[in-house]
């Protein structure tokens, strides 16, 4: 070989080792085989390829890159690799850390948490990896608390105290000096703040922020709820005030400005025991033959205006709370339930989309603006039902919410019945073009006059339920394409499509069941998952699967970035119908009469920063309302210790199955210790655990016997005792 030449080749050595650890160190956490890099630098002849081959051999034996599976190589850690990522403490009391850049979660064991708790962002310092062991690292540094307070239970002593968090994943805790204390009393429930944690202190310190009340009682634990996720559970006395000094008199100067439709049909259809109707529909047959429908929403925005203490607490609450017992409201009770609630034979101002439908449901014509209505009838879904079911004009005594019986309009038959007709053509549409059809049970209780739960109930969606929800879908979906198609600045409800890792899961515990979902593209998924919940309806293991099928779909979320909607089925969505309960449509509202009055587009970081904060605040407030929920459950379930129930196995884990009683939903879990007939082993691969003597298998979908064996009202946490399997 030529001079020339072998210095080519030199060269040439020296580019693809410069190009392997290019790739290796852009992607650190994934490996790769030769082929993939061989790839990514573009090499397609066999010298460079073997090359390459070689390369890789020697490199390896020199330790510069991991070979982490035969034939995959990575980029070997450096001593000094530090990452920024979220801390997720599991119950065991050692950590991952999740980083972003990572495909991989870092494990921290307890004693290297450098006092981080759950959800605080840190920095951590990743170690070389073993060949075959999972990524580990040991936190260097909190960067940024999640929370700043905990509720707890005071441990009261001579010259101080210590509160005990009652969150689990808390594992210290909480010293509080007797002056912080806040009047609280040994045994009390408190919330407190965090304080420093010296280097020398065994605990972090802290001062009482509010006492809640003793434990166990109704109201404190409802409050220890809210306080756990941030959410208030009063208003500010100057928001109060505010609110109630706002002029809400209906003023014929203010109706000059809008389209007048104070004489058009209008009822609002809601749950009986509403008080805030943020929703009304309008109904008159046009000459042409073709219905001009109108959807109207209380106009909040016209009370609630951009700088004022008003503006800001409806933004920091982003979102009603729904309770098991009470609503938490956005918006003080002036407004959200007065001055902006659509009450029949009032005045209103409201934001309408008003829409031209032929027989077909076809949109023909839209507006979209401010209006004034006068609703004529308000109705509650048992109402509205019976006139659909029956097509009469009376609605009887026993459903009726007027205390009697009373009859209705033609008119008003006529419209409920079209608004019927014209739902179903447009829900059976939506769902021929793949939308997913999630009609989750609700466990609802019957409350005594002391909030203690008597019974429970399952709130089932009927037809006039569908119906509002049909028209609120039709009102969002055109609002938003009516922005989105000209590229503007807006306020988006976006759903991704699911996870393919979860679906397979899915796929895994359904066949348990007989059941199973094509993956094969997107129309099969939504096809056959719509199948897999028609299917289960009304059986032993319809809320396991539902819940399991919403797990397995993203979370829809707000953002500026709009990429559709995948379980509705639509290009564009936002959320424009209940501007009483949720802050982003308070937004949508803005954008859209902003742009309709022909306004410059805004920046769209200001409005992402607000969408990221709803989201953010609709998860709390989720969170808290299952909460209050499994309260309550458990709260139930403490009236029936005696009590033998047929439930069905809804987890297994490797400490003991879940078990959810079928009549009420209630959860709550059978220990593998407690289960006394034999030594049982958790098999991951058969979601069951199996008996080492008896081969007895209590597996995911099994239907057993369980008894209430204790409960913990504070915890929120029920156990239960193992009768046996039905046979």
């Amino acid at each position: 070989m030529s001079k020339k030449n072998k210095r080519a080749r030199s060269q040439r050595k020296n580019e693809i080792t410069k190009g392997i650890f290019t790739v290796l160190e852009k992607e650190p956490s994934k490996s790769f085989n030769y082929k993939q890099i061989a790839s990514k630098l573009e090499i397609t002849d066999t010298q460079d390829r073997n090359e390459l081959i070689k390369r890789l051999g020697q490199l390896k034996a020199t330790d510069r890159i991991a070979e982490v599976e035969r034939g995959k190589y990575q980029k070997k850690p450096s001593l000094h690799t530090y990452f920024t990522g979220r801390v997720d403490l599991t119950s065991s009391g050692n950590a991952y850390v999740i980083v972003d850049e990572l495909d991989d979660d870092i494990f921290v064991p307890f004693n290297k948490l450098n006092r981080a708790f759950h959800g605080d962002t840190v920095e951590v310092f990743l170690k070389p990896r073993r060949k075959g062991k999972k990524m580990e690292g040991e936190i260097s540094n909190v960067l940024e608390r999640k929370k700043m307070s905990y509720v707890g239970i005071v441990d009261k002593q001579k010259r101080f105290a210590f509160i005990r968090p009652t969150d689990s994943r808390m594992y210290t805790d909480i010293f509080v000096p007797l002056e912080k204390l806040k009047k609280a009393n040994d045994g009390d429930k408190v919330l407190v703040s965090l304080g420093d944690w010296p280097a020398d202190a065994d605990s972090p310190y802290g001062s009482v922020i509010e006492v809640l009340g003793k434990p166990g009682e109704h109201n404190t634990e409802i409050h220890a709820i809210l306080a756990e996720y941030g959410l208030p559970y009063e208003f500010p006395y100057e928001v109060e005030q505010f609110a109630k000094k706002l002029d809400t008199s209906i003023k014929e100067s203010e109706i000059a400005k809008r389209r007048d439709m104070r004489n058009v049909l209008t009822f609002t259809i809601d749950p009986k025991d509403a008080k805030d109707f943020d929703d009304a529909l309008s109904f008159q047959k046009l000459e042409n033959g073709n219905f001009e429908i109108g959807i109207h929403i209380a106009d909040v925005s016209h009370y609630v205006q951009p700088d004022t203490i008003l503006e800001d607490e409806a933004y920091n609450r982003a979102t009603s709370v729904y309770l098991v017992d009470r609503v938490v409201p956005m918006l003080p009770e002036v407004l959200s339930n007065q001055a902006c609630s659509l009450r029949p034979n009032e005045e209103k101002y409201t934001f309408s989309a008003v829409f031209e439908l032929d027989e077909k449901a076809n949109v023909i014509n839209q507006w979209f603006g401010r209006t004034a209505i006068n609703s004529n009838e308000r109705f509650a879904y048992e109402e509205a039902q019976h006139i659909i079911e029956t097509q009469e004009a009376t609605i009887p005594k026993e459903i009726s919410i007027r205390g009697n019986a009373y009859s209705v309009s033609n008119e008003v038959v006529e419209a409920v019945l079209t608004f019927d007709r014209l739902a179903k053509i447009m829900r059976k549409a939506r769902m021929d073009a793949g939308a997913i059809s999630f009609d989750k049970i609700e466990v609802k209780f019957h409350l005594s006059e002391n909030n203690e739960p008597v019974g429970v109930f399952f709130k089932e969606a009927k037809e006039a339920n569908k119906l509002i929800e049909e028209f609120m879908l039709l009102a969002n979906r055109k609002v938003a394409e009516f922005i989105g198609k000209q590229k503007k600045t807006f306020v988006y409800r976006i759903h991704d499509s699911p996870d393919e890792d979860k679906l397979m899961a899915l796929n895994g515990v359904i066949s348990r069941f007989g059941h199973s979902i094509d993956l094969k593209d997107r129309k099969s998924i939504n096809r056959s998952l719509n199948k897999l919940l028609e299917d289960v309806k009304g059986k032993k293991e319809q809320n396991l699967v539902d819940t399991l099928a919403i797990r397995s779909m993203s979370k829809a979320v707000y953002t500026t970035e709009n990429i559709g909607h995948y379980g509705l089925g639509f290009e564009y969505y936002t959320h424009f119908t209940s501007p009483i309960r949720r802050y982003p449509d308070v937004m949508v509202h803005r954008l859209l009469q902003h742009y309709l009055d022909g306004d410059k587009q805004p920046k769209g970081a200001l409005y992402e920063e607000k969408c990221k904060h709803s989201s953010n605040m609709e998860q709390l407030a989720a969170n808290a309302e299952r909460d209050s929920i499994k309260y309550m459950q458990i709260k139930f379930m403490e009236d029936h210790k005696d009590q033998e129930f047929l439930g069905v196995i809804s987890g297994v884990t490797e400490w003991g199955i879940y078990v959810e009683i079928i009549e009420n939903k209630c959860e709550g879990m059978v220990r593998i210790r407690d289960i006394k007939d034999d030594y049982y082993n958790f098999d991951e691969r058969q979601y069951a655990i199996v008996g080492e003597r008896t081969k007895r298998m209590y597996q995911l979908g099994d239907e057993v016997y369980v008894m209430v064996k204790s409960s913990d009202l504070i915890k929120r946490h029920l156990d239960f005792s193992l009768i046996g399997k039905k046979e």
